[in-house]
This record gives C-alpha cells, sequence and structure tokens, in this order.
C-alpha cells in the first residue's frame, strides 16, 4: 500500500518503544489472521478505537454480523500511540469559523458532541468492565508568552457561554503555587472537562470488550485489494479474502493513497512525537513546580502536550518533523530532549526513558468526518481528529455504526460540522511541502511574532 511517508513508518517489524506498550497489559483475546474466503455484513478495517467502537456499536446494539481487518494489531497506531488525552476536539478551526460555515446550532451542536464524546469514553469503560487508567480532573491551558493571556480570557467566556461550565483562570504569580510552573508561562487556565487515561490499555480493554460482544477482530490482515463486484464489497488479504455488504473505513493518519479512490489524496498525516522520563520523585516535582495530574497543553500553534503519569513519569508531546525516516529518529529524539529542558529546566538531566512517534491526521478543511463516500454509500468512513481522538474517534466509531445500519437520517446522527464531504486536498502531491510551510509559518508565530 502507497503512503507519502517513508515506509518504515508502517513497517509492523519495527517495534513502537512507547512507554504505553511497556507498561501495557499484554493483548489476551484471539486475532487470528484472516485466512480462506468469509462473508459478513460488515467489514470494518481498522481496530483503532474508531474501529472496534463501531464493531462494537454494531454486534452489543445492533446485532450486526461484523469483523475487522487489522494491519498489525489491535491499537497498533494511533490509538496506542497517543498522549492518552480524553477530552474536547476533532477541529483545527474556531468556533467563529464553525458557525460560518455551518450556522450556529449545528456549531453549538458539535461542541456539546465533544462533551458527549468524553462522557462515552467512561461509560464503554464502566460498562464493558475494563481499566484504562483514568488520572486528573479536566485540562489546562498555558499562555506561553503574554501576548496569550487574552487567549485565556476568550477561551473562558467560551467555556461559559457554550458548554456552561466554569474554569479557573491563574495568573503568573499563582502558577507554582497551583503546581502549573513552566519556563515563560504567563498564566494557565484550567477547564473541568475530560480527563487523561492510559491509550493502549483502553484499546486492549476496547478490544477485549469487542470480541466478547461476538466480533472477529482478523489482526496481520491488511488490505491489499478491494473490489466491489455484484453489490459485495471483496477485501483481500494476505491470508484470504473477506465479503461485506458495507464497509467501514476506520484508518485515520494511516490510511493508504491507494485504499479506495474516494479516500484519495484526501487526509494529510502529520507525525508527533513523545518522550517519557523515569519516575521522578516528589522533590524533582516540587524543584520544578509542575505537580499537578491534569493534561495540559500550550498556547502555541505548533502546541506541546504534557501530563504526570500516575507513577510520576512526565510526558511530553508535540508535533514535528516531516520526515519519517529511521535517520530521522535519533534527531526528534534530540530535539524532544532539548524542548523538555526548555519548557521545564528543572529536569533537563533527567534520564528519558522512552521516544516514539506516530500519526494524527488533518483534512483540508481541518473538521473531522463522518459519513459515506459520495460515490458509493455503502462506505462509512470515520477519520481526521486533528490530534484530539481518544473521544471523538470514540463516539465517531458509533457514529458510523449507526450510519451503517440507517439509525435514522443520516443529518440526525452527525452534526453539519462533521458530516461534510471528505475534500480533497489541492495537488495532493504536494502536502508534505504544505506541512513544511505551515511548521515555518507556525513557528514565526510561535516564537518571534
Amino acid at each position: 500500500m502507497k503512503h507519502i511517508y517513508h515506509s518504515s513508518a508502517f513497517d509492523p517489524a519495527i517495534p513502537v518503544d512507547s512507554y504505553w506498550a511497556a507498561s501495557a497489559p499484554p493483548l489476551e483475546i484471539d486475532t487470528p489472521a484472516l485466512g480462506g474466503d468469509e462473508t459478513c455484513e460488515v467489514a470494518v478495517i481498522g481496530s483503532g478505537y474508531t474501529g472496534m467502537s463501531a464493531a462494537l456499536h454494531l454486534a452489543r446494539d445492533h446485532g450486526t454480523d461484523v469483523r475487522i481487518l487489522e494491519r498489525v494489531a489491535p491499537g497498533w497506531g494511533a490509538s496506542g500511540r497517543n498522549g492518552g488525552f480524553c477530552c474536547l476536539g476533532g477541529t483545527k478551526v474556531s468556533f467563529a469559523t464553525l458557525i460560518r460555515r455551518y450556522g450556529e446550532a449545528e456549531a453549538r451542536r458539535f461542541a456539546m458532541t465533544q462533551l458527549e464524546a468524553i462522557d462515552l469514553v467512561r461509560e464503554l469503560s464502566q460498562g464493558e468492565g475494563f481499566d484504562l487508567d483514568a488520572s486528573g480532573q479536566g485540562d489546562i491551558l498555558v499562555a506561553h508568552d503574554k501576548g496569550r493571556v487574552a487567549d485565556l480570557h476568550e477561551e473562558q467566556a467560551f467555556m461559559r457561554d457554550v458548554y456552561g461550565l466554569d474554569s479557573r483562570l491563574y495568573p503568573q504569580e499563582e502558577l507554582r503555587q497551583a503546581g502549573l510552573a513552566m519556563a515563560g508561562a504567563q498564566g494557565a487556565l484550567h477547564m473541568p472537562h475530560g480527563f487523561g487515561l492510559h491509550p493502549l490499555k483502553y484499546a486492549r480493554g476496547l478490544a477485549g470488550a469487542t470480541v466478547a460482544r461476538g466480533v472477529a477482530i482478523h489482526a496481520n490482515s491488511p488490505v491489499e485489494a478491494w473490489q466491489k463486484v455484484d453489490g459485495w464489497h471483496r477485501l483481500s488479504t494476505p491470508g484470504g479474502t473477506l465479503r461485506a455488504r458495507k464497509v467501514i473505513v476506520a484508518t485515520n493518519g494511516y490510511t493508504a493513497e491507494d485504499l479506495h479512490p474516494g479516500l484519495t489524496g484526501r487526509v494529510l498525516p502529520v507525525l508527533s512525537n513523545i518522550v517519557t522520563t523515569r519516575p521522578l520523585t516528589v522533590a524533582e516535582r516540587e524543584a520544578q513546580g509542575w505537580t499537578t495530574p491534569t493534561m495540559a497543553y500550550d498556547s502555541r500553534r505548533l502546541l506541546h502536550y504534557f501530563r504526570l503519569l500516575p507513577d510520576g513519569r512526565f510526558m511530553l508531546g508535540a508535533r514535528g518533523g516531516v520526515s519519517a525516516s529511521p535517520q530521522s529518529v535519533a534527531r526528534m529524539k534530540a530535539n524532544m530532549r532539548r524542548r523538555l529542558a526548555r519548557l521545564f529546566p528543572a529536569w533537563a538531566d533527567v534520564e528519558i526513558s522512552h521516544f516514539w512517534r506516530g500519526f494524527v491526521c488533518l483534512a483540508a478543511d481541518l473538521v473531522l468526518h463522518v459519513g459515506r463516500l459520495p460515490d458509493d454509500p455503502s462506505v462509512v468512513h470515520a477519520l481526521a481528529y486533528h490530534g484530539n481522538g481518544v473521544s471523538m474517534a470514540t463516539w465517531s466509531g458509533r457514529a458510523a455504526a449507526r450510519l451503517t445500519v440507517g439509525e435514522g437520517a443520516d443529518g440526525e446522527i452527525v452534526p453539519a460540522v462533521a458530516g461534510q464531504p471528505l475534500p480533497r486536498f489541492p495537488l495532493p502531491g504536494l502536502r508534505p511541502l504544505y506541512l513544511r510551510g505551515a511548521y515555518m509559518a507556525y513557528r514565526l508565530q510561535d516564537e518571534v511574532l
């Protein structure tokens, strides 16, 4: 399959050296590769949060015969590599832009969907009986310079006006006492929604719940060819073929360029990088002044996201890098160490225990998409979460399931913000150049202007 990044980023033989992989319990379910010729009502491509949520809801709520085809193993992609931020998100455009594009009613409906998505993650964990190491309460936005303090006041007003939620604003002089001391920080806003989690525990718990509902997850079964004959989709893998009446595409930033013509050139994978430290002592945390377990991010366009993990490690993530080649890995790891030292100088020499990378997924219009392919309504796609996929991927999987069975009108299931046709990037072959240019502009805005 074709991708716009170096093939090593998609090679299952290269281990993912993540803290999550090192600390998650093993996957204790059978996920046999597809063998021979099989048939089902709905085939799901991808076993991340989206695909497993879709399959679980199809089987549990609608009694649908569903199978999942997975290139490697459940949670191998972004669902097992992300920062574990179960929070609001799914778009990179402002609320004012959403109102202008889709109207105020649909913009507000989409905003409330994000709260619903956070609740859905908790409901699945509790209802299906698996742990996800929930920690912290809400999330924190840190103003990285004086010019961004006004953003905190705007966000506070937004949370009150749209969600009816109160947020707490910390001026610079109160940051250390609140356990929010970061180099250059000018203030912070604590918003009372969301929580941190262990993303691979969540993915594997969701996989176990999905299989328990009667769904077959076929690992090591990448889709190598896709045909449609006499109303049946024929998905070919190395070990066999799967025929299905309907298909849900749930591959997000790992979507191959040649998976389906209706998806070619329509998503932009973007590298996100994460380091974790060894466990920090209480004294080390207090020396820096960052002691909160609540997940946080800063106000840069190329934002940093960070949190203290339950065992005392500190996790720092950041966008960056336009190459996924093996040669680029060491450079980015060194870059992330420099970022840690710059933002949290008391930890400049602390041992880095793990470094890993993965892809988030952007759409050309910078909003998530859950809908049918215009040229084939029997194919539903759910993707492009713009780096906030824990909750929204889970919600989108459920929405994709509802679209697939026709639980209601499409516009009733999916807000207009997420329900528009997935646009193609102009001159999609130039997407890496677009990204390089955007990074240069964002760095200028973040650090100079």
